[in-house]
């Protein structure tokens, strides 16, 4: 299966649309793990963007 957008792209859509889910939910745990999983999200997108960083060079 060939991927049309990017893993950035997908990462960034999954955080966008979790967010919006977890502002119409009420305070409470399902909330809550819900904005763990942006911040997941948005955690992993940058380290993917550190490590498809052109600056990044390999260990010497």
């Amino acid at each position: 299966m060939k991927q049309t957008k990017s893993l950035q792209d997908r990462i960034a859509e999954f955080a966008a649309n979790a967010r919006q889910e977890a502002a119409g939910l009420p305070d409470g745990p399902e909330r809550e793990q819900l904005l763990k999983k942006v911040q997941q999200a948005e955690t992993a997108s940058e380290i993917e963007g550190w490590a498809n960083s052109p600056a990044l060079q390999p260990p010497r």
